[in-house]
């Protein structure tokens, strides 16, 4: 596979989305509101022509019809613990400061919504079943 790809994490809200290089290199990370997600994703696929893929959490039906709308194909992919590799990531990126350090980091709350990194984690979770 060498072509990027866009990972979107459906909610109600917002949205995370991260468009990844086929080596896994991050081009793009953001977290964008749920009725602005049709346009976001059209100039990113304008932009990159990735392959779409969104996690299959509740939202993601709805989601879905609206990506699709634009002739773009999604596929859905497991989103089971997407959140805790989130937070976990979160914490790689921006390590704690101060007292925080001393606190170990699976007991930390990001003081951040982490919706972008899920989209992270699920773009290189499709990029690891594509290399297998």
């Amino acid at each position: 596979m060498s072509c990027p790809v866009l990972a979107i994490d459906p909610g109600r809200e917002k949205c995370g989305v991260a468009v990844l290089a086929a080596d896994g290199h991050i081009l793009v990370q953001e977290i964008v509101q749920t009725e602005a997600l049709t346009d976001v994703v059209g100039a990113l696929a304008a932009a990159y022509e990735p392959t779409i893929i969104m996690g299959n959490g509740t939202t993601s039906a709805e989601a879905r019809t609206r990506i699709e709308a634009l002739g773009a194909t999604v596929t859905l992919v497991d989103e089971y613990r997407t959140t805790d590799g989130a937070k976990q990531l979160y914490w790689e990126v921006h390590p704690p400061c101060g007292w925080r350090r001393f606190v170990p980091r699976g007991m930390l709350v990001p003081p951040v919504p982490v919706d972008d990194f899920v989209a992270v984690i699920l773009a290189r979770r499709f990029l690891q079943i594509q290399i297998v």
